[in-house]
């Protein structure tokens, strides 16, 4: 039996997923978290072979937990299901420990044949995204991605050098190196575009 910790802010997709795999007679839910911090929670507790996560969720976000059970040893198999169909997210959760990386709108069938298929020790990667992933790199270090992270929600120079005890200086050396990267205007074309590619 594959036992599976669905994470998925969004109720009518968690009880649709859960619904669908507990028709598969050798899948088991064993718990559904609608945050990523309760998640990470629900997945020490009850130690699944499998989480099932979105990316993007209030609390920790898919990437993080995967990041969190590559970093603390888990047993755990990470399989991203998702909106974004974009490359830079991909190469991120790839790079992140993750086993699988589906879409949303693929057939049912798919995502339990996935799930079978890291189980054994495999992955299951979205075709298509895969031939993408390696024909665009992501030109950001993790630090000028945070700080345009920041910068995209709003934060001035000053508040992110706060948050992240640099001095203005560097923070706005960070900013002025991830327009140049990127070939735009401002930070708020560079956070924008990024967005778009997946790189953040």
């Amino acid at each position: 039996m594959i036992r599976v910790l669905l994470a998925e802010d969004q109720a009518m997709v968690r009880g649709a997923l859960a619904a669908l795999l507990g028709m598969e007679s050798d899948i088991e839910i064993v718990g559904a978290a609608a945050d990523g911090d309760t998640a990470w929670n629900e997945l020490r507790r009850l130690t699944p072979d499998i989480l099932v996560t979105d990316i993007e969720m209030p609390g920790a976000s898919g990437l993080e937990l995967a990041r969190r059970v590559q970093h603390h040893g888990l047993p755990v198999r990470v399989v991203i299901v998702t909106t974004f169909a974009r490359a830079g997210f991909l190469r991120r959760a790839l790079d992140s420990g993750v086993a699988g990386y589906l879409l949303k709108d693929a057939p049912a069938e798919q995502l339990a044949d996935a799930l079978r298929q890291v189980h054994r020790g495999g992955r299951a990667i979205d075709p298509q995204l895969a031939l993408e992933a390696w024909t665009e790199s992501d030109p950001l270090s993790e630090r000028e991605r945070e700080v345009l992270r920041l910068a995209g929600e709003g934060m001035s120079s000053g508040d992110i050098a706060a948050r992240m005890n640099l001095s203005q200086g560097t923070v706005r050396n960070y900013l002025s190196e991830c327009i140049g990267k990127l070939g735009v205007g401002n930070r708020i074309e560079a956070y924008r575009l990024a967005r778009q590619k997946g790189w953040l």
